[in-house]
């Protein structure tokens, strides 16, 4: 190893047009927001610094070589971003590591670059990682690796959020109230359709009862809702307040919430498995709660999810509720859904999927997700342009295999000839925005005939070729005829 090499470090600083992803992703999950404080350790240009503190949030950072001379202070969130993969030296990326967990009041964000391709071997190699053209170090870690020396150097359990970003926390039940809120499925509040008197004479005071509801498929206890004084004066009690609601709206659609709540809990229990369970005192007490309400009991609960998490290790269970899945498109080896329909998949496709997803995260981004019938993978598929192209272009996809865990990611974007989706309406379910156009831009091009040859029209040339064939062209989500001279 070359002794006398001096590593430039400051050269890896990346000029940012925008917030970094992982203090991104961050925002988005409400872990940074107007009420925290923000600090950025090892911040380069300080680009993210600045970005937070547009936002309105308090924001500071500091940087050996660009802001030397700033406080390092401790901070509600701290952000170590893509700092340990650059420091060459093993025990100074070890303790920069365990200075900023010791600045962390509540969560440490922690990036780095992960390995899904391998690097150039044109590269020096150098320490533990590789010397790039720059004269920068890169460490490239595995994503079970980066999780690995987080939660070794620390004593921890980070969690992970996407490729090379884990969020660590200092609070238990936080940290399994975050990662328990990533599989609640999405839903609406009912709708009113027979307004009673009664019902419109307190529909301002029922508003938050019927929120609460919505969110956790239950009623509140004592303690959990904001206006509980004043709804218990009108009402006596939640359930005769709620009778009210259930008067002037469908009890069916509230049935639908609180059982699909129930399999969102059981999705969360039965991944919780792979890690160390957390006890039933460690976690939130809406989670306990909500526990409480659907199951009886934490025993109870938690051996409904073992045995749908059991049932996956049998042979062709998976294929069998890929087979049957009312939702996706099917192929002779695969079932695609788009990210949208996710959570409304059957539990045992939800909970294979997080076997994949939890350990790299969210995948920012994927459009597709490919449930494997005749391997135990699971591919994420990146159709950027979904819902305003026709027949979109596959731009990359990560593939995770199951047994190994190891990530491998393909670069489509480039290609000359990828391949093409078609009947988008498959892929989503009958509410999404778009499923009305995709469905009649199908039917047209069923009456057409353009899409009998299933086998040449899968790639851009080859549907290119048979739009020619037939004379046809799209437009937006129309097909034309075209008029011959």
């Amino acid at each position: 190893m070359p002794e006398a090499l001096e590593i430039e470090r400051h050269r890896a600083a990346i000029a940012r047009t925008e917030i970094s992803r992982p203090v991104r992703l961050a925002i988005e999950w409400a872990i940074l927001n107007p009420d925290t404080i923000f600090f950025d350790y090892g911040c380069g240009y300080g680009g993210d610094v600045q970005r937070v503190a547009n936002l309105g949030y308090t924001s500071a950072g500091w940087d050996p070589y660009y802001y030397p001379n700033e406080p390092i202070t401790p901070a509600d969130v701290v952000n170590l971003g893509y700092v340990l993969n650059v420091i060459e030296d093993i025990e100074e990326r070890r303790q920069s590591l365990i200075q900023a967990w010791e600045l962390t009041r509540k969560v440490l964000i922690v990036s780095a670059q992960v390995l899904i391709n391998a690097p150039s071997k044109a590269q020096l190699a150098y320490s533990d990682g590789i010397v790039t053209s720059r004269n920068t170090f890169q460490k490239y870690y595995e994503q079970q690796e980066l999780k690995k020396y987080i939660d070794e150097i620390l004593n921890v359990d980070a969690v992970p959020v996407a490729l090379g970003v884990y969020f660590v926390f200092r609070d238990e039940a936080e940290k399994e109230n975050f990662k328990a809120i990533r599989f609640f499925s999405r839903t609406s509040t009912p709708r009113v359709r027979i307004p009673t008197k009664r019902f419109e004479d307190y529909q301002e005071q029922l508003a938050p009862l019927m929120a609460f509801f919505t969110k956790r498929g239950r009623l509140p206890i004592k303690g959990e809702l904001g206006n509980e004084e004043e709804l218990l004066r009108g009402f006596g009690n939640f359930r005769r307040a709620f009778a009210v609601v259930l008067q002037a709206t469908d009890e069916a659609e509230w049935d639908a919430i609180a059982y699909r709540r129930s399999l969102d809990i059981q999705v969360y229990l039965a991944l919780t498995h792979f890690d160390k369970r957390p006890k039933f005192s460690q976690l939130a007490p809406e989670m306990r709660h909500d526990i409480k309400a659907f199951f009886g009991s934490y025993e109870e609960a938690c051996n409904v999810a073992d045995q749908k998490l059991f049932s996956l290790g049998k042979p062709k269970v998976v294929q069998t509720a890929c087979e049957k899945s009312k939702i996706g498109k099917h192929t002779r080896g695969a079932l695609y859904v788009h990210i949208s329909a996710l959570a409304a998949l059957e539990p045992l496709l939800r909970i294979y999927e997080g076997c994949a997803s939890r350990t790299i995260g969210r995948v920012d981004g994927a459009t597709l997700i490919k449930y494997y019938t005749d391997q135990p993978q699971i591919s994420y598929l990146f159709y950027p342009e979904f819902d305003t192209d026709p027949h979109p272009a596959l731009k990359a996809s990560i593939t995770i295999d199951l047994k190994s865990l190891y990530v491998t990611h393909r670069d489509y974007s480039n290609r000359a000839n990828p391949p093409v989706l078609h009947r988008k309406e498959t892929f989503v379910t009958p509410n999404y925005p778009l499923y009305e156009q995709f469905a009649k831009l199908t039917q047209q091009e069923q009456e057409l005939g353009l899409l009998k040859q299933k086998s040449e029209i899968g790639t851009r040339a080859g549907w290119e070729k048979c739009l020619a064939a037939h004379g046809v062209e799209i437009r937006g989500h129309e097909v034309y005829v075209i008029q011959e001279d």
